[in-house]
């Protein structure tokens, strides 16, 4: 956490909010003081002044305001503890390291068919939904593809703006049907990838989501020119391997009523990923599958790279000494003697 308060030259605290504790203190001392006259005139009314040294032994007026004080020290010590005070800033090289992902979405229509409730499409668009919160510090990008793909997002690290982008993200997103597969990894290297230099190279993944039917794209090819370059792909294959029926054009009124039977083509994507170092297809079917799992175990755990190198001010935290201060002032008030010393003699019984 950034320090928030500048308490003088090279002194802050870390977590402000806690000093405002500090207000009780002299509400905690009204009550005690306000509870120990409560206490003497309860006393009062129950023995004689003269006879109290008799009963309960002579009061030690600075034992009991020693005591007080202490107690009043230790939380005092302890919430200012808590607040993190720190001293001593230093500059301090921080370096993001994380991996380039790049989510190629197929968003043809046949992303539409609902062997996936709600529909194929929607139902990938939640599980890229759902990794994007376990990201870290790595650079995302999305990429959608149908019979030719369009950059959605650049890579970047801003998280808001590729969900955003990913939310408006439908099948409109491409003008022209299809799924060419090849061509999306081809210019997914060309246009996202480009300008990477050689310390990048085994550090780049494409998530691949698709139902794997390509239209002679060669996409083989193009994941093999994409491994050459030290380009993972992660594919993703989701739909039916029986099938099921799509509109084959819902925009145009005379194929409207015309259905195209749409099916998983595994044995395509499972090509597509081992062509690549380490790639992993993974068959979800008409089933889920937790995506940021599949991050945690096969991106977040790869080798990561520099992403970003920056300077930062760091303070030493100083909490210690005040925690120190507060334990030994409970140590010290625990082992004074009550507040009362010890009774003074009764004349009556001596004489007997």
């Amino acid at each position: 956490m950034d320090p928030l308060i500048t308490v003088s030259d090279g002194w802050v605290f870390g977590s402000d909010c806690w000093l405002h504790l500090l207000w009780a203190l002299p509400v905690i001392g009204i009550v005690w003081f306000a509870a120990s006259r409560a206490a003497e005139s309860r006393l009062k009314r129950f023995a004689d002044p003269q006879l109290q040294p008799l009963i309960i032994g002579q009061p030690i007026r600075w034992h009991a305001w020693c005591r007080s004080l202490l107690m009043l020290l230790a939380l005092g010590a302890l919430i200012i503890g808590i607040a993190r005070p720190q001293s001593d800033p230093h500059e301090i090289d921080v370096e993001l390291k994380g991996r380039d992902v790049v989510f190629l979405l197929d968003v043809s229509r046949s992303m539409l068919a609902q062997d996936v409730a709600p529909n194929r499409l929607e139902r990938a668009k939640l599980w890229i939904n759902d990794l994007a919160d376990e990201l870290k510090n790595d650079r995302v990008g999305l990429v959608a593809f149908a019979g030719s793909s369009a950059v959605i997002s650049p890579l970047t690290t801003d998280k808001l703006f590729f969900k955003l982008a990913l939310e408006e993200l439908d099948t409109q997103a491409v003008p022209i049907g299809g799924t060419n597969i090849g061509d999306a990894i081809r210019r997914t290297m060309s246009m996202v990838f480009v300008g990477d230099d050689e310390s990048m190279l085994a550090h780049r993944d494409i998530v691949l989501i698709t139902d794997g039917e390509d239209q002679e794209s060669l996409p083989v090819r193009a994941a093999q020119a994409a491994g050459e370059n030290g380009v993972r792909i992660i594919a993703l294959g989701i739909g039916s391997k029986e099938g099921t029926s799509v509109p084959a054009d819902p925009m145009n009124p005379e194929r409207a009523n015309t259905n195209v039977r749409s099916r998983l083509e595994s044995a395509s994507l499972t090509q597509i990923a081992a062509a690549t170092p380490d790639g992993v297809y993974l068959e979800v079917g008409t089933g889920t599958i937790d995506l940021a799992k599949v991050y945690r175990d096969l991106i977040a755990a790869a080798d990561q790279r520099t992403i970003e190198s920056s300077q930062s001010i760091q303070y030493s935290e100083r909490f210690a000494l005040l925690l120190w201060i507060a334990f030994g002032a409970i140590i010290i008030e625990s082992a004074m003697l009550p507040a009362y010393g010890r009774r003074k003699p009764c004349g009556l019984l001596q004489s007997s």
